[in-house]
C-alpha cells in the first residue's frame, strides 16, 4: 500500500468527476481506506445507494484505529486544531508511511504537509 484515500476522493469517484475517476484506475491497487472514509461515505450515501457504495468500499483494505493511531490524532488536534476526522486520516497516514490522498485544501495543504497528495482539485464553486 502506498495512498490512504480520504472520503473525498472516494465521494468525487461517485459523482462522476472523471479526475477522482482517473485515480482509482491507476492507483486503486495500491491503496487502502479507513474507517472514517466508510463511515463518510456511507453516512453521505442516499439509501438506495447504500449497498452499491458498500460494494466500492469493500475492494479496499480498511485500516482500524488502535490506541497509537489515537494518541497520534489527539497530538495533531492540539498542533494544527484539526477536527477529530481529520486527525485521524492524518495520524493513520503518518503511522503507516502512506501519502493521504485527498483534496480537503483546507486542512491538508501539502505544501505544509509532506505526507498529502492532492491529485486534482475542483472548480472554487464545486469545491468542499
Amino acid at each position: 500500500m502506498r495512498f490512504l484515500l480520504d472520503s473525498t476522493v472516494l465521494i468525487d469517484h461517485l459523482n462522476g468527476i472523471d479526475a477522482a475517476e482517473g485515480f482509482l484506475r491507476d492507483y486503486a491497487a495500491e491503496s487502502c481506506i479507513s474507517v472514517i472514509t466508510v463511515n463518510e461515505v456511507l453516512a453521505g450515501s442516499e439509501p438506495d445507494a447504500v449497498e452499491g457504495h458498500e460494494l466500492l468500499l469493500d475492494q479496499f483494505t480498511c485500516l482500524d484505529v488502535d490506541r497509537l493511531t489515537a494518541k497520534a490524532s489527539a497530538a495533531l488536534r492540539r498542533k494544527h486544531g484539526w477536527k477529530l476526522a481529520d486527525s485521524i486520516q492524518a495520524a493513520l497516514a503518518l503511522n503507516h508511511g502512506f501519502k493521504l490522498v485527498t483534496r480537503n485544501h483546507r486542512h491538508f495543504k501539502p505544501a505544509k504537509h509532506a505526507f498529502v497528495l492532492m491529485p486534482y482539485t475542483l472548480a472554487a464553486r464545486n469545491q468542499t
